[in-house]
């Protein structure tokens, strides 16, 4: 089966906006960045494929519930300079999987149900590139970190928020 991405990322970047009032900016992020967020607003970068748009909507989307509804996520989600004390990686894996199960129900809301391995998929592989980066400082190429068959996110309920703004996470490490 093929994934209508573009298609997708229309219909996920209008139901964000006009469902959430969370507005989507497409414009140049600085390399080696591919997003960036501030509770209020996500960008992405211009030159980005459907496929990673499509991903990166749905992941920033749920950080943006996270930075809303729970006071300690945007401490969070700042920047962290490699290498990373080992012990902060099982909240940043919690954190990551719980944006990433807002990301899903974002699409499930929508009626986008066929994407839920690839989601998966490039969900795992997004972390597996996060904790590389954070054990080595390497940013390496993230496609060296995809794996088929990832365990399926499960969707988790979004809950009611108001979009506060903060700063952006341009010091973050959105990659």
């Amino acid at each position: 089966m093929t994934i209508p991405f573009a298609d997708y990322c229309c219909r996920v970047q209008e139901h964000i906006e006009k469902d959430y009032g969370i507005r989507v900016v497409t414009r140049d992020i600085p390399d080696p960045l591919t997003g960036d967020l501030n509770g209020a607003e996500i960008h992405v970068d211009f030159n980005l494929t459907s496929e990673q748009k499509l991903f990166l909507l749905g992941h920033l989307f749920g950080h943006t519930v996270q930075w809303n509804t729970e006071p300690d996520a945007f401490l969070i989600g700042q920047n962290y300079r490699p290498p990373v004390d080992e012990k902060l990686f099982p909240a940043v894996l919690a954190y990551e999987g719980e944006a990433a199960a807002y990301g899903l129900a974002l699409m499930h809301e929508i009626g986008i149900t066929d994407a839920d391995q690839w989601f998966s998929n490039y969900t795992a592989c997004d972390q597996r590139y996060l904790l590389h980066f954070y054990r080595t400082g390497d940013k390496g190429e993230f496609h060296e970190f995809w794996r088929e068959h990832a365990n399926l996110v499960e969707p988790k309920a979004i809950p009611k928020f108001v979009a506060k703004k903060r700063v952006f996470r341009m010091d973050g490490v959105v990659i």
